[in-house]
């Protein structure tokens, strides 16, 4: 029997959330309906069919399984997959590749494509990855996925199918874009990662670390080291229209009881039941 790594699942609506985080220890996490993850702190043999990962930043407990992954879809013949990191990252990333590939003698077939706060990745016609600015220890990024949908322009809407046709052949746009935005991860970093990104706050689904929860661990102190407190969460509560919030990262100075314990405590209701604890 094959003992692989932790994995707790969630299914929100046509979405399956999957993955585990706990700070310092290993970070990852995937969509497989979207065909994508976030972070590549560790990974589970099942998450290895998905082809393309968004990377937060270069801790190892969120990037250091990227060698491994890359390997184990060139052993059973898989399309080389593509990986979206900080800038910064990729050349290293090249060279860290570049040695394992000696050590291991075997090739590790990849694509390390560079982004930064602002950019948008085209995945297909209906998804489109944004990246976000975070603040860490390290540099960081956080990253938005958004449905798009065309709808037809509503001075268009008396007109027969024929007559839409004919003015979108003759070059005229005859529908506007709408993005909705589907899930959102954190990855991580203080409260300005949400704060400079809205959509974190409106997405279906939002991944969020909460690495603190005990009122000893002052939050102005956290936020030094680059991450979230409970208590910023608290301060935010009504920001948050998400419908499901994963709270996860949680600190290894705390067991899964104590957690549970400063959590119910400073959020009884947790946001309504929208807030549930990856512990």
């Amino acid at each position: 029997m094959i003992h692989d790594l932790p994995v707790h699942r969630l299914s929100h609506g046509e979405l399956t959330i999957e993955g585990f985080s706990r700070a310092a220890v290993q970070t990852y996490w995937r969509i497989p309906e979207l065909k994508l993850g976030f972070d590549l702190g560790a990974q589970p043999w099942a998450f290895m069919g998905t082809p393309n990962w968004f990377v937060s930043h270069a801790h190892m407990d969120h990037l250091m399984a990227l060698p491994t992954y890359v390997a184990r879809r060139r052993m059973m013949k898989m399309d080389p997959p593509t990986i979206y990191l900080p800038g910064h990252i990729v050349e290293p990333m090249q060279r860290i590749m570049r040695l394992v590939s000696r050590l291991d003698r075997g090739r590790l077939p990849c694509t390390l494509v560079p982004v930064a706060p602002g950019d948008e990745i085209e995945l297909s016609r209906e998804l489109v990855v944004t990246v976000s600015p975070t603040r860490h220890s390290v540099p960081s990024v956080g990253f938005v996925v958004w449905e798009r949908r065309r709808k037809l322009k509503p001075e268009l809407a008396g007109l027969s199918g024929d007559q839409i046709r004919d003015r979108r052949l003759a070059g005229e746009e005859v529908t506007n874009e709408t993005r909705l935005p589907q899930v959102a991860y954190l990855g991580d970093s203080t409260p300005e990662g949400l704060d400079a990104c809205p959509a974190m706050y409106q997405a279906r689904v939002l991944i969020m670390e909460v690495t603190f929860v005990a009122p000893r661990h002052r939050k102005d102190r956290i936020h030094k080291f680059g991450h979230m407190h409970l208590d910023d969460v608290v301060e935010r509560r009504e920001r948050f229209a998400n419908e499901l919030i994963v709270a996860s990262h949680f600190s290894t100075r705390y067991h899964s009881g104590q957690i549970r314990h400063h959590i119910q405590k400073a959020l009884p209701d947790l946001l309504d039941g929208r807030m549930h604890l990856w512990i």
